[in-house]
């Protein structure tokens, strides 16, 4: 016999939000959206033991917020690099001047 079929509303939202966070992560905004997905996606695994629904929308949550949150990291840390290694490129008279300086301070040539 099937249980009757119902929905998990924290899977659901936990699926929306890794979603849209996946989509945003490269502006950062991801990054937060993801760990409110990654939270809600938690408890609607946990949630799915008990209702048998949903177990499919939580894990895709799951998987796409923590996917969101690693991207992010990995965006800033790049961003941080990127600024720390070209800071002295930040006052070019032109865009090819610029484009220069960043060559050169990257390759180091």
């Amino acid at each position: 016999m099937r249980p009757p079929a119902g929905r998990n509303g924290l899977a659901v939202a936990a699926m929306v939000l890794g979603v849209i966070s996946l989509m945003t992560s490269i502006v950062f905004v991801g990054g937060l959206l993801g760990l409110i997905g990654l939270i809600l996606a938690i408890v609607g695994v946990k949630t799915t033991k008990r209702t048998g629904t949903g177990r499919g929308n939580a894990i895709t949550g799951l998987v796409t917020s923590a996917i969101a949150i690693v991207v992010s990291v990995l965006l800033a840390v790049f961003m941080v690099w990127y600024a720390n290694n070209t800071q002295e490129c930040y006052q070019p008279e032109s865009i090819q001047q610029y484009k220069q300086c960043v060559h050169q301070q990257l390759t180091g040539h």
